[in-house]
């Protein structure tokens, strides 16, 4: 079958701590699994397409249950990698929906950020619809930096449509390592998935305009701006669209962002407008800020559907 798209990065355990806890005082958790291209792969497989993912796990209970957990929810796996001298990492975090949540990532030397070129399916890549990416995975090490390179490369070069959202992480890396990483990476992206002040830091600008010149006059078809609660707007440089934020609580805003791009790609894939597409990637982000976790509020295809027709989504 030929994938509907393929992604790859790092996937790691989630001690998420029970909501309004502050994770100093935190003394419950509940096990998962995090990582911004799962999220977003798993997203797309609810929504009912083929999706493949690939990375390095460790040989370990997060690693064993992050490949186990992906193949239920119909993700292809089997480019993933199962390394026996790294460990999975792990990401401890609290959730809150009024102020800062606390991340504390123990990912350093492991699995994930042990990904190089040589395990990049070149074949598989060429295969598929579409490639997304993410800048973490660029910044977790230089063979991972290589290997997100050369997979760009490859979609490029077989003609397969390029999606990358930058996902900047400042425990990761600094302003200018960011920008060092992220402005060739962009020049793949045929579709730009981006919040403004991501944007900002790669390019320079402020202004959402200008900001999404630069990315169009270095080869983007399309830049998309996640503009956090207020909604989200994209242009083409012909034309521009807006959609406001769902009205909905929010109980865990992490995974909105990725929700977003696993809405807004499936309805690009289906052959839905730009407008069509913000509002499925405003929807299904709605629907995950309202769950504790990165991936339980991810609806299936059905619940969006409900979803779309009772959500009060409008325009500017």
């Amino acid at each position: 079958m030929t994938p509907d798209l393929i992604t790859f990065g790092e996937t790691m355990g989630l001690l998420l701590a029970q909501p309004g806890l502050p994770l100093e005082h935190a003394d419950g958790f509940r096990r998962s699994v995090a990582g911004a291209e799962s999220n977003t792969a798993v997203g797309m497989a609810r929504l009912g397409h083929s999706v493949g993912w690939f990375g390095r796990v460790g040989d370990d209970p997060f690693g064993h249950a992050a490949l186990r957990m992906m193949r239920g929810e119909g993700v292809d796996v089997s480019g993933a990698l199962i390394d026996d001298t790294r460990p999975t990492g792990l990401l401890v975090r609290d959730a809150h929906a009024q102020r800062p949540i606390e991340v504390c990532y123990y990912r350093s030397g492991s699995a994930g950020s042990s990904l190089r070129p040589a395990d990049v399916d070149e074949q598989w890549i060429a295969s598929a619809r579409s490639l997304h990416f993410t800048g973490i995975t660029a910044a977790l090490s230089e063979d991972a930096r290589a290997a997100t390179e050369k997979a760009a490369q490859v979609a490029r070069e077989a003609g397969v449509p390029v999606s990358v959202d930058p996902n900047i992480r400042r425990k990761l890396a600094d302003g200018p390592r960011w920008r060092e990483l992220l402005r060739p990476l962009t020049g793949y992206a045929d579709l730009v998935l981006t919040g403004l002040d991501e944007a900002g830091e790669i390019n320079g600008h402020s202004d959402m305009r200008d900001t999404a010149a630069w990315f169009l006059d270095r080869g983007a078809e399309l830049v998309v701006l996640k503009l956090g609660a207020e909604g989200v707007w994209a242009t083409d440089g012909a034309e521009e669209w807006f959609r406001r934020a769902a009205e909905v609580p929010i109980v865990d805003p992490v995974g909105a962002g990725d929700a977003f791009n696993a809405g807004f790609l499936s309805a690009r894939l289906r052959g839905l407008s730009v407008p069509e597409a913000l509002t499925e990637g405003v929807v299904v982000a709605g629907n995950v800020v309202q769950v504790a976790g990165d991936m339980d509020g991810l609806p299936n295809s059905r619940l969006l559907e409900l979803t779309r027709s009772s959500e009060q989504v409008t325009t500017r």
